[in-house]
């Protein structure tokens, strides 16, 4: 008898755990954007999807927009990531797009050796997609000197990257396009502290420099690579730029994806977008009961 007890309780024990797991990331309900191609990278078209507000006519105006990656270690995710967040800054008036970017097979990463330079390829296409979106300013109706730019984990990591790295840039791409813009949304990126990579060309440490945009920077506190963000932030005070990180309790790496820190992080990023004058008003969202950022592990 027992033996049919014990699996019983074992399931039941973990059913609340495979709950969690299991909860619904919001953007898999939402609808894809429109999608463009904005280059080929290694044989492949690369996508990006493009949300805009209601009713938007690209002739008559130029409105503020943002740009973000999704994550997956370099080497997966896909467009569906960021879904929900695009649907909901173009309902408050933002151009939203969302772009996936090359990632190198197991076999060519092997090939690659070790170290970081399988990410030089991701942070390449992302200077392409940004580049892309400012070449395309009048057909999308956006103003290409209020982009705001972000991603989660390696998107998060790939999306500053592709700022401050002038030689990791596709040589086919338009150098009288530049990549600034206004402000980051991070998503508990996944930078490394200097030399973790073995490559300097994809470490933001060595490439920091004066007049970078400012960020917000949202991590779980059990994050693994939280670590190197606790030092990234005051380096980038340091260099004189806006640097902002909301810590949540208990939680991990990818925590945001669950629906309810999903609303609560795209509020934030709504007040930290208010903050740079990129919106106005209030956020559409409200942040669901018992679900905040723990002030006193957050940087002011």
């Amino acid at each position: 008898m027992l033996k049919y007890v014990f699996p019983f309780l074992a399931a039941l024990l973990l059913a609340p755990l495979a709950a969690l797991h299991a909860a619904p990331n919001p953007s898999n309900r939402i609808a894809p954007g429109k999608e463009f191609v904005y280059k080929t990278s290694h044989g492949q078209p690369q996508k990006i999807e493009v949300y805009f507000p209601k009713d938007h006519d690209p002739a008559k105006e130029r409105l503020p927009a943002v740009l973000l990656f999704h994550g997956g270690g370099w080497s997966g995710g896909n467009l569906v990531q960021f879904r929900y967040a695009c649907d909901y800054f173009a309902k408050r008036g933002l151009v939203a797009a969302t772009a996936d970017y090359y990632m190198h097979s197991e076999s060519e990463r092997a090939a690659l050796g070790p170290g970081g330079k399988r990410k030089r390829a991701c942070v390449t296409d992302a200077v392409s997609a940004l580049r892309w979106f400012k070449q395309h300013a009048d057909e999308l109706g956006i103003d290409p000197d209020r982009i705001v730019l972000g991603g989660g984990s390696a998107g998060g990591h790939i999306a500053m990257m592709a700022t401050l790295n002038r030689s990791l840039d596709d040589p086919s791409d338009p150098t009288n396009i530049d990549t600034s813009v206004v402000g980051f949304l991070l998503f508990n990126p996944a930078f490394t502290t200097k030399g973790r990579d073995n490559d300097d060309e994809v470490d933001v440490f060595t490439h920091l420099k004066p007049g970078i945009a400012p960020s917000l920077f949202m991590f779980g506190e059990k994050d693994a690579w939280k670590p190197a963000s606790d030092e990234l932030v005051p380096a980038l005070r340091k260099s004189g730029a806006q640097a902002k990180m909301l810590v949540a309790d208990g939680v991990g790496h990818s925590f945001w994806m669950q629906p309810e820190w999903y609303d609560c992080c795209l509020v934030e990023c709504d007040h930290f977008l208010v903050s740079l004058g990129v919106l106005k008003g209030d956020a559409l969202l409200r942040k669901p009961a018992h679900t905040d950022f723990n002030p006193e592990k957050s940087t002011p």
